[in-house]
């Protein structure tokens, strides 16, 4: 049979159901199958916090998104133009999010009179008139991948279980996908029972040729590769990118890495990820609490190793006694907060931004820190890289802010020249520093840094006193004296109001744009999409977007009054707004959601267009 083939240049598919489905599984092979094909891709995996929500209900419904398309994006998608959905469950919990004509492909054997009525079906929407503005195709998936394995010696449970690689295997085919590295990968995956290996091919052979040879299917698609600069690109998540961001810095700066941390979603793939990476000498450490983790890392770092530890909002809550004494302390030490949804223990799986105020002031005393952000999956390479040079250079905590959607998602990542990265050496304090030429001051600073020496412990001649006790100037000694506490804690201040960071740069193409759009973290995205959507309908709008939130670049008050009105999208209740108007005096609008999700290109550009009428 003769297929139509259609050209595209985007196409956003959602794979959608039940947690024990495979979903993410299936999403992700789907994705590195494009990313193989050379088209720019964004992701958003969206699953329970629950190791096993009840089977068939809505909250156990585990999604994954995929945008791909033949030209540079920002986002996952606002809308999928295509929904899997293994069950009823699955296309009730993501039906609202599908545009008027969408396809939908249904795993019609999940559709039995129990599941319908675990989600509020009174009757099937496959039988009424309630799927009518859309493009529904029912295929008995979980029956078909059953009787394409029933010749091999599989128990009819793990024949069901492979259901997910007939969809993958539809899908492929539907929109042109290779997929020899997908069976490269159940080879590898299902290497110790080859009975596994067998279904799971055999059912992603069966899901590519009944799109071939089915009624069903009379279109098959193509989106040709988009145009990126020349090299070489993996497909990266942000925490594995965040991951060999701290690997090269190891590298960059000739220290041993290591990482105290206690497991906590979304940011033990880091943990996961930096524990294979042994050879480069990176050291891990699963701690048996936060509190664990933080210190001792800050003592790796006292040792003279690059220290790291690894959270999200409730472990960096525990942590902050510590941070407050590697404050005091004036050592290096990268803390990754990978944000999420809270307060307490809130949502887990889910994104949000809402640990910034925590990150600039949620220590006692005046301990003031240096905050990054990354902006995307692969940024957060660089976000480690640029986190490290700081702490390295500065002496000083480093608090990094990731966040859920930045930190599974992912991306093309141009892989870069090594040589390239920064040089990160130090030098440590090797003999003394007083005038006496014996005496070794631990506090006596670089004029240019205001960073202390950095000695190893055990180092002849530079015996020194440490402790979370206030220190004397210079000598490091133990001291109550008012003015020099006065004295340290504005050094300690400066220290960090000092550090030079580039300058914002603004997008605004046109020159003349009276509305300025500020952004951090991972609105960079939907705030880039929104604002391309704005200037193709001619209107005039800019863009800035901060990675260093302490210090903030020496240019950001003069850009911000440079226009008539500044909008800050976040998701949280107003956290940086709330900074740029006490920092800037500048009355900013805010514009936040706290839904869990990221924002839709659409639902800001509607915002911004506002904003633009009333300017």
């Amino acid at each position: 049979m003769t297929k139509q083939i259609r050209q595209l240049d985007r196409v956003v598919i959602r794979f959608a159901g039940d947690s024990g489905d495979g979903m993410q599984l299936t999403g992700d092979r789907f994705t590195s199958e494009t990313a193989q094909l050379g088209n720019d891709i964004s992701t958003l995996p969206n699953f329970p916090a629950e190791i096993r929500a009840p089977a068939g209900t809505l909250p156990g419904v585990s999604s994954f998104q995929v945008h791909f398309a033949d030209y540079d994006i920002l986002t996952p998608g606002d809308a999928p133009n295509v929904l899997v959905a293994m069950n009823p469950a699955a296309l009730k919990a993501n039906l609202a999010d599908l545009p008027r004509g969408a396809d939908i492909i249904v795993n019609t054997d999940e559709f039995t009179r129990r599941n319908l009525a675990k989600v509020g079906y009174e009757s099937s929407p496959l039988d009424d008139d309630s799927l009518a503005g859309y493009v529904v195709h029912p295929v008995a998936l979980t029956s078909m991948t059953v009787g394409a394995l029933a010749e091999l010696a599989v128990s009819k449970k793990d024949a069901e279980r492979a259901k997910n690689m007939f969809a993958l295997g539809l899908l492929s085919w539907m929109y042109s996908r290779p997929y020899e590295s997908t069976l490269r990968f159940l080879e590898r995956k299902f290497a110790a029972r080859p009975e596994l290996v067998a279904a799971n091919v055999a059912a992603f052979r069966a899901g590519w040729n009944f799109g071939e040879t089915t009624d069903s299917f009379s279109v098959r698609y193509e989106v040709k590769p988009a145009k990126m600069l020349p090299g070489t690109y993996r497909n990266i998540t942000g925490n594995a990118a965040l991951s060999l961001g701290l690997v090269a810095a190891g590298v960059r700066s000739g220290l041993p890495v290591f990482l105290g941390a206690y497991p906590i979603t979304p940011a033990s793939d880091i943990l996961h990820e930096l524990s294979k990476h042994k050879r480069f000498g990176v050291i891990t450490m699963q701690a048996e609490d936060e509190i664990a983790a933080v210190g001792a890392a800050l003592g790796a770092s006292y040792g003279g190793s690059l220290g790291v530890t690894t959270t999200s909002g409730p472990g960096v809550a525990l942590k902050s006694e510590t941070i407050s004494l590697a404050v005091a302390l004036e050592l290096p030490l990268v803390i990754v907060d990978v944000q999420r949804a809270g307060p307490s223990t809130g949502m887990p799986t889910k994104t949000e931004q809402a640990d910034l105020n925590m990150a600039l002031h949620g220590r006692h005393g005046e301990a003031p820190v240096a905050v990054i952000a990354p902006k995307s999956p692969s940024d957060c390479f660089h976000a480690a890289l640029e986190a490290a040079r700081i702490a390295l250079t500065y002496r000083t905590p480093v608090i990094l802010l990731s966040d859920n959607y930045v930190a599974n998602g992912s991306e093309p990542w141009l892989l870069p020249d090594v040589e390239s990265l920064p040089d990160l050496r130090v030098e440590f304090a090797t003999e003394p520093n007083g005038e006496d030429g014996t005496t070794f001051l631990p506090y006596l600073r670089d004029p240019e840094t205001l960073a202390r020496p950095w000695a190893i412990p055990g180092t002849p001649g530079l015996e020194h006193r440490i402790g979370g006790l206030e220190k004397a100037d210079k000598t490091g000694d133990i001291s109550y004296d008012p003015a020099n506490h006065d004295f340290m804690v504005r050094t300690r201040a400066t220290r960090i109001e000092t550090i030079p960071v580039p300058d914002v740069e603004v997008e605004d193409p046109d020159g003349d744009a009276r509305v300025l759009v500020l952004g951090w973290g991972s609105t960079y995205g939907p705030i880039g999409a929104a604002c391309r959507a704005l200037r193709q309908r001619g209107l005039s709008i800019a863009q800035a977007h901060l990675r260093h939130l302490a210090p903030m670049p020496a240019n950001l008050g003069e850009v911000l009054r440079s226009y008539d009105r500044v909008v800050i999208p976040e998701m949280n209740l107003g956290q940086l707004a709330h900074v740029i108007r006490a920092k800037y005096l500048v009355d900013a609008i805010g514009y936040n959601q706290v839904r869990g999700l990221p924002f839709t290109s659409a639902e800001l550009e509607t915002t911004l267009e506002e904003v633009l009428k009333n300017v």
